[in-house]
């Protein structure tokens, strides 16, 4: 463990850690390895069992349709209304299947398109109930195309909704999921960073407007060539009627998102003049009900055309009564559209001239979204995304081809630390750890994978969990008990949850020269009684702290710890630590020297959390 971040080399140096890692020592870890190969066979074939024809989510509900020509827009496609009130009604079966009584549709994150679907093929939508809170329920669902006659199938979207239980005359308090399999574990415990991001979106886009400077050309266009957005305006009303309702008189959510598709869609192609295609929508927030009687009015404009797809803004307000002047907001949403040539490329768009002042408003908002969209591949796939494939990129892009860290500024905190939190999160997740060595109940976890060696220690220490989580997370008290850092300068600290570190260790091996590290170190509390806190860390670059001729820069990956309370007084301290491919040739000498440094290491961690255990009081306090 020690020295706590797993670090890896700029490309064409060795990689290696701040702790004993580094050091070689004389003996292999073939036998070692060998002996972990049957213990994963049978912990796979274990997983095997949840994960096959033995074991099923109970909350799981699966949907198939047949995508007949009624279901399809002008291009014999699916149109993405009927898709979406097809998930939407999924979505909405798995959560009540949960909550046993009635659901309303809250929330649904993003959702990029990756597929279309033709006449004649079938759709098929699984959903299951990731983690309940106490209201409120975060749904996932994955969406599949196959085509009946070459039993070829795609995958066309995944989509994260949020459900709201509701009964007429008593509150709601929903029982907690039971995770089994791995991928149920990392959704579960990821739902709750999810949820942080849902609702901090909003003050991110203030935040960005307030403080960035958002680049846009918007006064060097020519304006001779550009489509005033008023001429993309679109407004539709529609009445809400019986097949449109639940059994409850509620409005289907999914019928309010499919309204505001075909709208959004009208105004696209008063834009660019053809047939768009959506490629993604942004979050449709439900801020209230509608029912059976009512009245919605769709009001729909290009907020923003960039080179190749353009940002629709949508709006649904209610009213009950046509002598009514006043109307309830109940949804919003962005969604992108492109136009696609002959060979599925994305045409040049016409420039848009916005009205002055609310248009020029929301035609930099959108510009603040897409550098929120882009932030996010930066740093992991989007919010909502696929976890598997946010993980592969978090935990495995190669170092040949890209550095590990990322660039932080202001704009795209949110999403860094959401990635941080998240990608240590899903290691933890992991469910074949295999026990390497235990002295004195200090354990030691190894998890190879990808060409990654990743390390997992464990003990117990007779402190508050609170107190240790605000002990280890100040990384300037590191050096006091981790010889491995010689000192942590706090560069910024950004907010209550993150903080930019600059750490300098010893030198490695025979390189004479100290190394150095610019570290985010993200903490979060427990969202739920079971939830530990976390203390998240990986590497960031700043312009403030470029790499220097006195250090030899270095970068981790992921790593952290975890604590969770197991009795007053009681908690289990967990560390992980991924090591890269470069870090293999030092880490596969020996397991016994590895254990014992690592196990001096954290003995000397519990020391540190005995001897200022009682150094908080005023702190715990506000925890």
């Amino acid at each position: 463990m020690g020295g706590g971040p797993q670090v890896s080399g700029r490309p064409g140096r060795p990689s290696c850690e701040l702790t004993s890692l580094s050091l070689p020592v004389p003996q292999g870890l073939a036998s070692v390895f060998s002996s972990r190969t049957s213990r994963k066979s049978a912990l796979r074939a274990e997983n095997t069992m949840a994960e096959g024809e033995g074991y099923r989510n109970p909350t799981e509900v699966q949907m198939s349709q047949l995508v007949l020509p009624c279901h399809t827009n002008q291009r014999g496609e699916l149109s993405v209304g009927q898709l979406l009130k097809w998930i939407d009604a999924t979505a909405c079966l798995s959560a009540e299947r949960h909550a046993g009584c009635p659901c309303v549709t809250a929330s649904m994150d993003d959702i990029y398109f990756e597929h279309t679907i033709s006449v004649g093929q079938v759709v098929n939508i699984k959903a299951k109930v990731n983690r309940a809170f106490n209201s409120s329920m975060e749904v996932g669902i994955h969406v599949a195309s196959e085509d009946l006659c070459s039993e070829n199938q795609w995958n066309v979207c995944k989509a994260l909704a949020t459900f709201v239980a509701h009964r007429e005359l008593s509150k709601v308090k929903l029982k907690q999921t039971m995770p089994q399999t791995e991928e149920e574990k990392t959704e579960h415990s990821v739902a709750a960073e999810r949820r942080r991001m849902r609702l901090v979106y909003a003050d991110t886009i203030k935040d960005l407007l307030a403080n960035c400077v958002i680049q846009d050309d918007l006064e060097s266009r020519d304006c001779s060539h550009m489509v005033p957005a008023e001429k993309t305006r679109v407004e539709s009303v529609e009445l809400v009627l019986p097949p449109h309702a639940n059994h409850q008189g509620n409005t289907f959510g999914g019928q309010i998102m499919a309204w505001m598709e075909n709208v959004a869609t009208i105004a696209a192609s008063r834009l660019c003049r053809a047939h768009p295609t959506l490629k993604a929508i942004e979050m449709f927030h439900f801020r209230g009900p509608s029912q059976v009687g009512d009245r919605l009015v769709f009001k729909a404009i290009v907020n923003n055309a960039f080179k190749h797809s353009m940002e629709v803004g949508v709006c649904v307000e209610a009213y009950r009564q046509e002598a009514e002047t006043h109307r309830r907001h109940i949804n919003s949403a962005f969604m992108t559209f492109v136009v696609l040539d002959a060979d599925d490329q994305p045409q040049m768009l016409p420039w848009i001239r916005p009205q002055p002042g609310d248009g020029e408003r929301r035609y930099r908002e959108a510009s603040a979204r897409k550098k929120i969209r882009l932030d996010r591949q930066v740093g992991g796939r989007a919010v909502g995304g696929d976890t598997d494939s946010e993980l592969k990129y978090i935990v495995s892009c190669k170092q040949a081809e890209m550095p590990l860290s990322v660039p932080w500024d202001p704009s795209n905190q949110v999403c860094l630390s959401y990635n941080n939190v998240s990608s240590l999160k899903m290691l933890v997740a992991k469910d074949n750890w295999v026990l390497s060595s235990e002295i004195n109940q200090v354990r030691l976890y190894t998890l190879e994978e990808d060409k990654f060696l990743s390390f997992h220690m464990e003990m117990l220490v007779h402190v508050d969990a609170a107190q240790a989580f605000l002990l280890l997370s100040d990384l300037r008290r590191r050096p006091e008990w981790d010889k491995h850092y010689r000192s942590a300068e706090l560069v910024q600290q950004v907010d209550e949850d993150d903080a930019i570190y600059h750490v300098i260790s010893p030198p490695l091996g025979s390189d004479p020269k100290p190394q150095d590290f610019v570290i985010l170190a993200s903490r979060r509390k427990p969202c739920d009684n079971g939830d530990p806190y976390v203390i998240a860390l990986r590497s960031v670059t700043l312009p403030t702290h470029r790499e220097t001729p006195e250090y030899r820069r270095r970068e981790t990956l992921c790593s952290g710890f975890c604590f969770w309370r197991e009795g007053d007084q009681l908690t289990k301290v967990s560390y992980y630590n991924q090591a890269t491919t470069g870090l293999l040739n030092y880490v596969t000498t020996n397991v016994t020297g590895l254990s014992s440094e690592f196990y001096t290491t954290f003995k000397a961690c519990e020391q540190f959390l005995l001897d200022n255990r009682n150094d908080l009081a005023p702190s715990l306090q506000t925890l």
